[in-house]
């Protein structure tokens, strides 16, 4: 049946993505543990189709994350910038992290390696997302995104990048609210504000305590 080709294929690419991006997940939670703890912000762009969503503002989620709207976030020197393009050529999204490499602003890609090995840049640079980046996290996606193969339909069925993203980026916030809490610091964590006291708790000392602190 298709739906366990699907799940057989999902396991399989988190798996690829726990056995080849786990220092990189660690050295990104630990990049952002940093940032937080010295006074600067973390910042999520578009990733894949929204998937930065999921991290801002969630309960159970740190509440340091903060979207990214472009023409209104300022950007200095220090914060963390997490960009994506499975591709890792579209031009919008490369254009932005070169200018805020050059802007001493710490800039964490997803992408897709295969993906972005497949395909031509198209930023003036001649460079792609991953060749620009601070850090970059491969999020095993195939190239072309989607996994399966279907009889009867021309094209792949099932994307990979939005699932891998998630999962990268919960992992390495996981990293980042260990490293905190061994320094010393305890990150402000939301409760869900649709649970009893949750949106309470979340007013009254999660944001005070972050606009105090900044974690």
């Amino acid at each position: 049946m298709l739906i366990d080709r699907y799940h057989k294929a999902v396991d399989e690419l988190l798996e690829k993505v726990r056995k080849t991006q786990w220092d990189n997940i660690h050295k990104a939670g630990e990049l952002v543990a940093n940032a937080v703890e010295t006074g600067h912000k973390i910042y999520l762009s578009q990733i894949v189709h929204g998937i930065e969503m999921d991290l801002i503002y969630r309960g159970g989620g740190p509440i340091f994350y903060k979207q990214y709207k472009k023409g209104e976030t300022e950007l200095k020197e220090g914060d963390v910038l997490f960009l994506s393009s499975v591709s890792g050529r579209s031009k919008g999204v490369v254009d932005l992290a070169w200018e805020c490499v050059n802007k001493g602003i710490i800039v964490i890609a997803l992408t897709s390696m295969v993906y972005a090995s497949a395909v031509d840049p198209v930023h003036e640079s001649g460079k792609k997302l991953h060749e620009i980046a601070t850090l970059t996290l491969d999020n095993c996606a195939p190239a072309a995104e989607a996994m399966l193969e279907v009889e009867g339909i021309e094209a792949h069925f099932a994307a990979a990048s939005g699932i891998a993203s998630d999962y990268i980026m919960w992992s390495l916030t996981s990293v980042c609210v260990e490293k905190m809490l061994a320094d010393g610091f305890t990150p402000g964590i939301l409760k869900s504000a649709n649970y009893p006291g949750g949106n309470d708790y979340n007013k009254t000392i999660i944001e005070p305590h972050y606009d105090e602190y900044g974690w």
